[in-house]
């Protein structure tokens, strides 16, 4: 997200291309079940990676939780062999939470490349209080990288509550470490068994469970996603090439569906990791929270997403020759060390019920003066009568702002920001122009500056309401499929036809539409941009009675309605050209939940009165999806407002939203039982909800044709031929 983190992505990246092949690794694996280190490790040590979060005193870098999961996800993307992410997790348990005097003596062994192991759960080992310390005894549950570690952080179940304890290269004598045969052949596994093992008070950690499962949760989560990366690239790259049927088997609309959901959850992964490792440092519950969510998302689908590429491989990815069952037992590993998923369920549950997930951004580079400007702006509109306000904000050029002036002040994404946050204190909610939001912008960059004047202010100060005349039933997602027709008269053209599923058209001033004006050219040449008057004679609107007894939609028809030549945005011809400005805004801002409606499940369960533990784990399953959400989401502002391209994650966000409001609705509809099968009205009616959802899934583009979108235009998979 940053230009260092990108730097050390490519860095890491780089390296691991130089030290790591798939047959370095396999021909190491009885080496590495072994607990022996392997080849690359000295490199690691040079390279300064074994000390990168480590303090500067010790040897380190003062890098972060982020610049361990960058770390992490490129070298889980090589499938690195090795206790690099059990040595990782065990110096970073013991920097935060050893003793002066144990981090002066152990961490710069670490960053010398001292290897560690760190159990993730207390289970099999009981600690009883002594004189100096803890004696402890029992067996562990299965421990990555123990039989190679020099340093181990193991977890005891005491009266008084849990002890985590690090042991020293001495106290391998006093423990038995036994060999498991693990999923994972990169890396070994083993359990320690403890007689009476006596542990001095300056071993102990100041941490508690929920802390350390959190910690290891960010960076198993941050390897997870790289192997996902892998998965859906190498993927991605075989269904390209692989022929069937005389075609790419990427031509197949089931396989192009197939690699565009893997590459939404991959997208998803990486949101919920990067969210996970930022939290560190915040409030506890917030870190926690994120942990959770990001333990959900990506430890509850790396094994899923292993399995989909295996299968998309077909036979080739089932031998033991290929590696894409390597990369799947690592995920798998990965996701039953910190398992089961829905114990992190319940977890995030449980915190989503205390707590929300709240992320700041960085505004120290805002401009200056602006604020105070904003505010006092503002001050006045809020002193002033209700039906003066929405001129007043116009005027001030703060209906939207991101417009360019004289509209509104060019703001970019951080001077947005700001001009948000005024608003709140303001008191005041910022107006949308709704449908004007997709035509303003296009008439902006469009139109005649006579078209400009007539429209645009007007519009801004909410004298014009518009709508959006594009889909028809022969033509909606494949718009550039649309029959109605607009034929040239003296001084206009006549538009005949029907639009359907037009939201609000009987209650709009005016509409965007889209007609065809040379039926012998290419479709998505033949077609021209109007501005409509939806009170010309000849043109009629039926509003559609909608699932949900609701009248949102409407049908559209068209009878010789004249439109003035001075409607036409653009040239003849033009239309598909400019329909993409309008489609573009449209799906931005469905996608990112520019709303502002925020969904919060902990707050619904409640309200409903909905309580257990699988409505916790309901709470905590539907947060963790929401949580990576809006974090791919805050990724694409952040990239915006560092001047990047945004790049895919905005395609993935208009799936993601709809997959997401499905399945809250679907779940809510649960929880209400028998209440759901009557009607309310009220804002609890989770029926109502459910009931309008297709809305949700259509709008903007069906799931289906987004899949499409992304899999075409992102991943450049070949269109399916038609025969």
């Amino acid at each position: 997200m940053t230009e260092e983190q990108r730097a050390l992505a490519e860095s890491v990246s780089g390296f691991t291309a130089r030290h790591v092949s798939s047959e370095s690794t396999r021909a190491e694996f009885e080496d590495l079940a072994a607990g022996m280190w392997p080849a690359i490790w000295p490199h690691l040590v040079e390279q300064g990676i074994l000390a990168l979060h480590l303090p500067a005193r010790y040897g380190g870098d003062d890098a972060g939780l982020v610049e361990l999961a960058v770390v992490l996800e490129e070298t889980g993307r090589r499938l690195m062999p090795g206790p690099l992410l059990p040595t990782l997790l065990t110096s970073l348990v013991v920097s935060r939470h050893g003793r002066a005097e144990l981090c002066a003596k152990v961490l710069p062994r670490f960053a010398a490349g001292s290897t560690g192991a760190c159990a993730t759960t207390a289970e099999g080992l009981a600690a009883v209080r002594g004189r100096d310390g803890w004696e402890v005894t029992g067996t562990t549950a299965p421990v990555l990288g123990a039989l190679s570690a020099e340093h181990v952080v193991l977890g005891a179940q005491a009266p008084e509550g849990t002890v985590w304890f690090l042991l020293e290269p001495d106290d391998r004598d006093a423990v038995k470490v036994t060999r498991e045969s693990g999923v994972d052949p990169t890396r070994d596994i083993g359990c320690v068994t403890a007689e009476g093992l006596l542990v001095p008070s300056d071993r102990v950690l100041s941490i508690d469970s929920t802390e350390l499962r959190s910690l290891a949760a960010a960076l198993f989560s941050a390897e997870a996603t790289g192997i996902a990366r892998w998965c859906q690239e190498t993927g991605l790259e075989y269904v390209k090439v692989r022929e069937q049927f005389g075609r790419a088997v990427g031509s197949f609309q089931a396989i192009k569906h197939k690699c565009a959901r893997m590459f939404v959850q991959s997208r998803l992964m990486s949101a919920a990791a990067w969210d996970a490792a930022s939290a560190l440092g915040r409030d506890r519950e917030q870190f926690a929270l994120a942990a959770a969510s990001a333990a959900v998302t990506c430890l509850g689908g790396i094994a899923e997403l292993g399995l989909e590429t295996v299968t998309l491989f077909g036979g080739i990815g089932y031998t033991w020759e290929h590696d894409a069952h390597l990369y799947w037992r690592r995920g798998m590993s990965l996701a039953a060390l910190l398992g089961p998923v829905h114990g992190w369920e319940e977890c995030a549950g449980r915190l989503a019920r205390v707590t929300e997930r709240t992320r700041t951004i960085d505004l120290s580079h805002e401009e200056p003066g602006l604020r105070a400007r904003v505010a006092e702006a503002l001050r006045a509109v809020a002193a002033a009568p209700a039906d003066e306000r929405r001129r007043m904000l116009a005027e001030a050029r703060l209906v939207s702002p991101h417009y360019p002036e004289p509209y509104g002040m060019a703001a970019d994404p951080a001077a947005q920001v700001v001009i948000s946050q005024e608003y709140e204190r303001a008191g005041l909610a910022q107006p949308s122009t709704v449908v004007g939001e997709w035509a303003l912008p296009t008439i902006i960059e469009h139109g005649t500056e006579s078209q400009r004047e007539r429209f645009v202010m007007p519009t801004l100060r909410g004298e014009i309401v518009w709508c959006q005349l594009f889909s028809e039933p022969a033509a909606g997602s494949d718009l550039a499929s649309l029959r109605s027709r607009a034929e040239r008269r003296d001084g206009g053209w006549l538009l005949n036809g029907q639009k359907v599923w037009t939201s609000s058209a009987h209650e709009a001033d005016w509409g965007i539409c889209l007609a065809r004006t040379d039926p012998d050219a290419p479709k998505h040449k033949g077609l021209s941009y109007f501005l409509v008057d939806m009170r010309s004679p000849g043109l009629r609107v039926r509003p559609l009675r909608e699932a949900n007894g609701g009248y949102m939609f409407n049908e559209v028809f068209f009878d010789d309605v004249f439109v003035p030549g001075d409607c036409l945005v653009g040239r003849p011809g033009e239309g598909w050209r400019l329909a993409r400005t309008t489609l573009g805004n449209e799906r931005v801002s469905i996608g990112s939940g520019m709303s502002g409606v925020r969904e919060r499940p902990a707050r619904t369960a409640e309200t409903l009165g909905a309580d257990g533990p699988e409505v916790v784990r309901d709470i905590g399953a539907l947060t963790a999806r929401i949580n990576a959400f809006e974090a791919l989401g805050q990724r694409v502002f952040l990239k915006r407002l560092s001047g990047l391209r945004p790049g895919a994650e905005s395609s993935v966000l208009k799936v993601a939203s709809s997959w997401n409001a499905a399945e809250v609705r679907r779940v809510e509809l649960g929880w209400a039982g028998a209440r759901a099968s009557v009607l309310t009205g009220q804002d609890d009616d989770t029926a109502q909800a459910f009931l309008s959802v297709p809305s949700l899934l259509i709008g903007g583009g069906t799931s289906e044709i987004q899949l499409n979108v992304i899999a075409e235009q992102v991943l450049g998979l070949p269109r399916e031929q038609v025969r």
